[in-house]
């Protein structure tokens, strides 16, 4: 039996691909999950296999994704930096909010990383205004780096979208 019949007449790579790009942004706002890596896998999967997205496009929407990805990776240090934690903390804080990942999920993540900063400058320095501001900063960090990364992967489905069904 045709798949696509099964599918309403839908291409099986399309609806592969626009998983992808709904579990990108849903991966977006889970911290430590591959959002926009699944994003740039949804439009690689229809460039390679599907018809309608040009190279042009499907790099420009790759790029989008990698630039997410990048922004990800940064985020928590450069938050935890500028709210004063030592590049010590930072590295520390990343590593425990890792190893959280797999006994609470996504909210051990936060919990370490802003919980560590916290507990080291406050450590270090022994002043809690200062480990709070490390703390809270941090936090934002990682937050704000949530939602940009949803933006994007989102453009991306837009871009995507637009692409494909309209032009």
């Amino acid at each position: 039996m045709d798949v696509s019949a099964l599918l309403g007449g839908v291409e099986p790579v399309l609806v592969v691909a626009v998983v992808l790009l709904l579990a990108g942004i849903v991966g977006s706002a889970v911290p430590s999950m591959p959002g926009p890596l699944l994003s740039v896998a949804g439009v690689l999967v229809f460039w390679l296999w599907g018809d309608g997205l040009g190279p042009f496009v499907a790099l420009a929407l790759v790029a989008v994704g990698l630039f997410a990805v990048v922004a990800d990776l940064l985020a928590d240090a450069v938050s935890a930096r500028v709210g004063g934690a030592s590049w010590q903390t930072t590295a520390l804080a990343g590593a425990v909010g890792f190893a959280l990942l797999f006994v609470t999920g996504p909210l051990g993540i936060l919990v370490g990383v802003v919980g560590t900063v916290f507990a080291l400058e406050y450590w270090e320095t022994e002043d809690h205004r200062h480990a709070a501001r490390a703390a809270a900063t941090t936090s934002l960090g990682i937050l704000a780096s949530a939602v940009v990364q949803v933006l994007l992967t989102l453009s991306i489905l837009l871009g995507f979208g637009l692409f494909v069904f309209v032009l």
